[in-house]
C-alpha cells in the first residue's frame, strides 16, 4: 500500500507498461464505445426514444425486456470492473479529495444512469431519452478525462524519476 500512496507505480516500467497497455485498450473501448452508441442509438432524444420503443417507419420493433436484460446483465459487472480501476488509480493522483470524490461518484454515477436510462425510456417515458443521452455524453468525457489524468499522472511519475521512456531497472 505505501508504494501506491507514495506513487512509487508510477516508475517502475512493468508497471507503467502495464497500466500504458490497459489504458490503449480502454482508450479503444471509449472509441468504441461511441461508435456503437452514434450508430445504433443516434445522438437525439427522438433517435434514442425510436431505439427503445421501435420504429414502424424503419420496420423495427420495440427492445424487449429479455434482450435489454442480456445486455445489461453483460454491460453492469463490465463497467464496475473499467470504472473500479480508473476511480482506483485517481484515488493516487494529485487532485484535491473533493475533485476525486466527484470523479469517482459521477464516474459510477453515470455509468448507472446510462444503463438504467434506456429501462426507463423503454418501460416509464420517451422523455427519459433526454437522460439516457446526458448520462452517456456524461459517461463519456468522464471517461475521457480519467483516461488522459492517468496518462499524465504516469509520465509525471516517469519525469520526476529522471527516467525517459519505456527504460528497464538497473540489474543490482
Amino acid at each position: 500500500m505505501k508504494y501506491m500512496e507514495r506513487g512509487g507505480f508510477q516508475g517502475h516500467p512493468l508497471m507503467r507498461l502495464t497500466l500504458g497497455l490497459a489504458i490503449g485498450l480502454l482508450a479503444l473501448f471509449w472509441v468504441t464505445n461511441f461508435a456503437l452508441f452514434v450508430s445504433r442509438l443516434g445522438l437525439t432524444p427522438a433517435s434514442i426514444a425510436a431505439y427503445y420503443l421501435g420504429s414502424e417507419a424503419d420496420y423495427r420493433a420495440p427492445r424487449t425486456a429479455g434482450s435489454m436484460l442480456e445486455v445489461t446483465h453483460a454491460h453492469l459487472p463490465m463497467m464496475a470492473l473499467v470504472m473500479l480501476l480508473l476511480t482506483h488509480l485517481l484515488i493516487f493522483a494529485p487532485y484535491s479529495k473533493r475533485t476525486r470524490v466527484l470523479l469517482i461518484v459521477g464516474a459510477f454515477l453515470s455509468a448507472a444512469l446510462d444503463e438504467g436510462a434506456g429501462w426507463l425510456v423503454r418501460f416509464v417515458h420517451p422523455g427519459f431519452a433526454v437522460v439516457k443521452l446526458a448520462a452517456f455524453v456524461s459517461l463519456q468525457g468522464i471517461l475521457a478525462f480519467l483516461l488522459v489524468a492517468l496518462v499524465l499522472f504516469l509520465r509525471s511519475g516517469a519525469q520526476s524519476d529522471g527516467m525517459n521512456g519505456w527504460t528497464r531497472p538497473k540489474s543490482s
